[in-house]
């Protein structure tokens, strides 16, 4: 039996056990673990929950006159970021971890979400496979789905956008 096997269903999640998970975690550059032992269920997970940004309200209002010319003087000002472009009710959903995004769980199933799809908070949208370590994502905004920025077997970097979800419902 290894260290880390438990003994009994008790056993299972004793501080101790956590102690020895935590300590693998920091030695081999986790940044979650998830495991699950009969109907229990243990997930660690370093760095906090993936980042999910709303696109600011705002958007600013340039009046164009004939005398602009592109490249002179004040023409940036008439470019709108890309970021205001999607809208205040778009949500984007990053990548907590550097690694590999499967947008579906065995290469012969369908895809987790597609484009159109309403998901919500618990919703698992995608994996994303971190050192032989599979990463369940959810989505955790509520919404349709808009637009997938990845490709399958995409390698992703940590806050690479993955999904833009329409939060309005």
């Amino acid at each position: 039996m290894s260290e880390l096997e438990p003994e009994s269903d008790s056993e299972v999640f004793d501080v101790e056990r956590i102690r020895k998970l935590v300590a693998m975690m920091d030695d081999h550059e986790l940044t979650e673990i998830d495991l699950r032992h009969s109907n229990k269920r243990i997930r660690l997970r370093k760095g906090g929950q993936p980042e999910i940004t709303v696109a600011p309200v705002q958007v600013p209002q340039v009046a164009v006159s004939q005398a602009t010319v592109p490249g002179a003087p004040g023409a940036a000002a008439n470019q709108v970021p890309a970021a205001e472009e999607d809208g205040p009710n778009i949500a984007y959903v990053k990548s907590p971890m550097v690694g590999t995004f499967y947008s579906r769980p065995k290469p012969d199933a369908p895809t987790f979400v597609k484009v159109g799809e309403h998901v919500d908070e618990e919703t698992q949208i995608c994996i994303i496979e971190a050192m032989k370590v599979f990463n369940e994502i959810p989505a955790e905004v509520s919404g349709k789905v808009v637009a997938v920025m990845v490709s399958d077997e995409e390698h992703v970097d940590f806050d690479k956008i993955l999904f833009k979800i329409d939060t309005t419902g």
